[in-house]
């Protein structure tokens, strides 16, 4: 029978280490690399048995930390595990595992839910990628690091999605490491689209939005710059940017290359209709979403927005629709939008629909009489 090693990085997760070990016990192994923890998350795996070691970094960089972990890793282990502390697997994970995995498999891609929304529903989902063959791959990049191969074989990924792994991290942690980290991750790859990517896209998130615009831009340049979807998310963040520096006609122009870049994935077109909503063009709004609804396929991928799927997009369009006086279609959008999500505000638009088909259809009928010949 194959041996599975879950192995992992951790530093002050206290909070979360029961959580975590009792959705991994299931394998043969646990290891985990501490990086200096002072909340007794060390002692603690220490506790549970698990093969747990510590080392500090005077500069800490994610690739370094999981490759030491990986040295962790008993030598007669044949599937290896990455997951970090705030995340936990459903049961019976690892029975799925060993009645999937062959020889020549490398990776293994699995369901992994980022976050939750408040209601306790699902957030941003896509496949994840960190079980691998043991010996078969190191970590490289100082942030979002990633496998590589170690070895020239002929190994195959497959896809497992009824293996889930959840992630709720703790919101208290900050990420100011992240943008010296890819700073220094670009400055090593400069050559990498995706490490350019990652790094405009931190650059929004830090309001350094001219900068996000430059580097993003830069993303969309590189002749590796190939995945549709990620140059579509590249060229809405550029329309973020330039929403927040106040510049609509920019914002409107890269919503619209967005769109076009990727036509199969709702994000673009559900921005572009809170766009021309916001701009009171609600015609223009409701097209957008109206195109946006064709599209019934949901892209498991990290740039996939639960927003997308869920009651906004139904509200919007039915306000739009209001807007241009085609009430009965109004209430047939916020009725999807209240079965998806039941609001007070919603239900009170609702009724604003119905008076105001009410109020057009009588008028229609007076009008008809008036035309009347006697």
């Amino acid at each position: 029978m194959k041996k599975i090693c879950v192995y992992a990085i951790s530093k002050n997760e206290i909070k979360f280490v029961d959580r975590f070990f009792n959705s991994v016990k299931e394998a043969d192994y646990v290891c985990v690399l501490d990086t200096g923890s002072t909340d007794g998350t060390f002692e603690r795996f220490k506790e549970l048995g698990v093969i747990v070691e510590q080392k500090k970094y005077k500069k800490f960089r994610f690739d370094v930390a999981r490759n030491d972990s990986l040295k962790l890793i008993p030598a007669d282990s044949d599937i290896c595990v990455c997951v970090d502390i705030d995340e936990y697997f459903n049961p019976g994970w690892t029975e799925i595992l060993r009645k999937n995995w062959q020889d020549d498999v490398g990776r293994v891609r699995y369901r992994y839910t980022w976050n939750f929304n408040p209601d306790g529903s699902e957030g941003v989902v896509f496949l994840a990628d960190k079980i691998h063959k043991y010996g078969a791959y190191d970590w490289v990049y100082p942030v979002h690091e990633v496998l590589k191969p170690t070895v020239k074989q002929n190994l195959r990924t497959i896809e497992l999605p009824s293996i889930q792994l959840n992630h709720k991290a703790d919101e208290t942690k900050s990420r100011k490491s992240y943008l010296p980290l890819l700073k220094l991750s670009v400055k090593e790859n400069p050559n990498d689209d995706r490490n350019m990517h990652y790094l405009g896209r931190e650059y929004m998130f830090n309001k350094q939005y001219k900068l996000a615009i430059k580097t993003l831009t830069r993303h969309l340049n590189m002749p590796t710059s190939t995945w549709d979807n990620e140059r579509c998310a590249s060229l809405r963040f550029i329309a973020m940017c330039y929403g927040e520096l106040k510049k609509p006609k920019k914002q409107n122009e890269y919503l619209l290359r967005a769109a076009l870049e990727c036509p199969y994935v709702r994000e673009p077109l559900f921005e572009l209709g809170q766009f021309y909503f916001n701009s009171q063009e609600y015609l223009k709004s409701a097209f957008c979403f109206s195109q946006m609804f064709k599209i019934n396929e949901r892209y498991l991928n990290y740039m996939s927005s639960p927003v997308c799927w869920g009651a906004l997009p139904h509200d919007y369009f039915s306000l739009a629709l209001y807007e241009i006086g085609n009430f009965k279609q109004a209430i047939a959008e916020v009725d999807k939008a209240i079965a998806l999500s039941p609001d007070e505000r919603l239900t009170y638009n609702k009724q604003v629909f119905i008076n105001a088909l009410v109020s057009q259809t009588t008028d229609e009928i007076s009008k008809e009489k008036t035309n009347l010949k006697s």
